[in-house]
């Protein structure tokens, strides 16, 4: 099921901002680590996920202050996920980076067809809403996992 919403590209209505790619990029690998006894320095997420250090910086203390991610200081310093991964979901990572979603003011001359255009929107949006609120970061670690042992090997 998660490889259908994540193949499912061909046309982007509720399009993933850069911010909340990095934070999930970021997590997948907190949470692919979770349960070792070493955190993960920022360079060594870096070093796997295509991701700007200074943005990567931003969003782990966003994170951090969020109660999603704990640092650690010294030199075994770095950061680790703050609950299980199957505990925290896609939808609040995506609140948490984004922030709330504010209600659209169509008290302006609604007219009908305003009226059922973001009625429309509104369907999308709690559609949206749910898938995220579904998977965890431990679902999108499984799914990597299972992705991984798909892919065929070469040898030389």
């Amino acid at each position: 099921m998660l490889s259908t919403v994540l193949n499912s590209q061909n046309y982007a209505l509720l399009d993933l901002s850069s911010k909340v790619e990095y934070a999930l990029l970021a997590l997948l690998e907190l949470a692919s680590h979770h349960g070792k006894k070493l955190p993960l320095t920022m360079s060594e997420i870096t070093t796997k996920q295509p991701i700007p250090e200074r943005y990567l910086e931003q969003i782990l203390t966003n994170l951090r202050r969020a109660g999603v991610v704990q640092s650690q200081r010294g030199s075994k310093g770095g950061f680790v996920l703050a609950r299980e991964p199957w505990q925290i979901t896609l939808l609040e990572i995506v609140t948490l980076v984004e922030g709330e979603r504010k209600e659209k003011d169509t008290s302006n001359s609604p007219t009908l067809e305003k009226t059922l255009v973001y009625e429309v929107w509104e369907q999308a949006n709690a559609a949206a809403i749910e898938v995220l609120g579904r998977y965890t970061l431990q679902d999108l670690c499984e799914e990597r996992e299972t992705r991984a042992q798909q892919s065929p090997m070469y040898y030389i």
